[in-house]
């Protein structure tokens, strides 16, 4: 691991050394400050890098991260896919006031005046953009400075979600599928809906085997889509994609969600990924072929879960299209906004057909 240090080491003295420090620092910052557009691999594909905080909070209260109502925190973006199902957990299993969250900005600025990364950045103040929130803990002016006051010589990417421990002041964790497994089970003594178990010991082996197929056809399948910079690993994307979501279609024509007739966190996992389809990936990221309303099953199904009490609430889509479209120079240099489709979500939808 490169180690970065925030002064210069006592093994360098003098004028010069400084210099030659400051410059090295310079370097490794650019190095350590990536962004999602960074993971490319030499064929023109996009390859997604692990989280790295990855301590778990539990209900047992001699863990170091019991889970103790107003102790955490959630920053999240609205924008971002897998922030967002942690805020569908927060608000489906009623932790929204055990748990407090605040949500950035949806476009990505710079981080810091000394290089130019960009990222996720907190407003000023609450009033500056609707929906999002100065820091409230720590008075970061970005997520990039919470990863920076929880480890000093961090060489990730500054992602969301970010679960805070307000009591330790550092990162429990920022892998969202274990910060939603957490919310499911391990803060159910103080959920307003403890018995709504997304993850349920009869379902597990099954939620884990679609978990892997959504997630690379679909959740990330989107993602290889939009960030390929070539034709042969976008066309193959493409192909996965497609054929995952036809899988879906046909699954969700014979029963109400991805497990059967029970909902799981494989449809939360999925739900973030659809409510984006028509607004943007079909658009930004390419992926033209077939939009979400042209799928009668996959698009009532995506409605249904949008009208469970809570989740609309997580959807904000002006964020989630400032983000996309304003956040890739690369894919849409002008930073333009498209208009449409603006699809209604709250219409009926005909799932009660496989109600028992």
């Amino acid at each position: 691991m490169i180690h970065f240090f925030t002064k210069p080491h006592t093994l360098l003295g003098g004028k010069e050394n400084s210099v030659t420090f400051v410059q090295a620092s310079f370097k490794h910052t650019l190095l350590m400050a990536r962004s999602a557009l960074d993971e490319m691999s030499e064929s023109g594909a996009f390859v997604r890098t692990a989280s790295t905080f990855r301590n778990c909070v539990s209900r047992d209260p001699n863990s170091p991260f019991p889970a103790e109502s107003g102790r955490y925190h959630l920053y999240i973006s609205y924008a971002c896919p897998w922030a967002s199902r942690c805020l569908a957990y927060l608000k489906i299993k009623g932790l929204d006031k055990a748990i407090s969250f605040t949500s950035v900005k949806p476009k990505w600025e710079r981080t810091r005046d000394t290089d130019e990364h960009m990222g996720w950045v907190f407003p000023a103040s609450d009033t500056e953009e609707p929906g999002a929130g100065a820091d409230p803990l720590n008075g970061t002016r970005s997520i990039r400075e919470l990863y920076e006051l929880a480890s000093t010589n961090y060489s990730g990417k500054y992602t969301v979600p970010v679960l805070w421990d307000k009591k330790l002041k550092t990162i429990v964790n920022n892998e969202s599928s274990e910060i939603i497994r957490m919310l499911n089970t391990e803060f159910n003594d103080i959920a307003e809906n403890p018995s709504l178990d997304l993850y349920p010991p009869h379902l597990q082996a099954q939620i884990d085997k679609i978990n892997d197929w959504i997630y690379s056809g679909i959740n990330n399948g989107v993602y290889k889509c939009g960030f390929a910079k070539k034709q042969e690993p976008y066309d193959e994307a493409v192909k996965n994609l497609y054929e995952t979501l036809d899988k879906c279609e046909e699954l969700l024509s014979k029963q109400r969600f991805l497990c059967g007739n029970t909902l799981t966190e494989s449809d939360i996992r999925l739900f973030v990924t659809l409510i984006r389809f028509d607004e943007v990936y079909a658009v930004h990221f390419k992926c033209n072929k077939k939009l979400l309303r042209e799928y009668p099953n996959l698009f009532n199904y995506t409605k249904e879960i949008f009208q469970i009490p809570g989740m609309s609430s997580t959807v904000h889509m002006e964020h989630i299209k400032k983000h996309y479209y304003g956040s890739h120079p690369s894919i849409n240099p002008f930073g333009i906004i498209p208009q449409g489709p603006d699809v209604d979500y709250s219409a009926p939808h005909d799932r009660e057909r496989f109600s028992s």
